[in-house]
């Protein structure tokens, strides 16, 4: 039982997770480059640079969003079920 509950916990704090990292990316990228939209990277409008340089950034979000909710339910679930 308790794997099931863990695994469910998780699946729903990844969608919450890739949410809330997409809109910090947004928020941070309109903030540091001026422009509503990151580039894509099949876009013939930016360069290597830009896209790359978005790339990392939206990565090291999401990794640490993603760090810290798995760690908050982790401890959520050890605290709820002693394990």
């Amino acid at each position: 039982m308790s794997r099931i509950v863990s695994r469910s916990t998780s699946a729903v704090s990844g969608m919450i997770g890739g949410a809330i990292a997409g809109a910090i990316f947004k928020q941070i990228w309109k903030f540091a480059s001026g422009k509503d939209d990151a580039p894509q990277a099949t876009s013939d409008e930016y360069g290597w640079r830009e896209v790359l340089i978005a790339s990392a950034v939206q990565g090291a979000i999401f990794g640490v969003v993603k760090a810290a909710i798995d760690r908050s339910a982790a401890r959520s679930i050890h605290r709820a079920t002693g394990k």
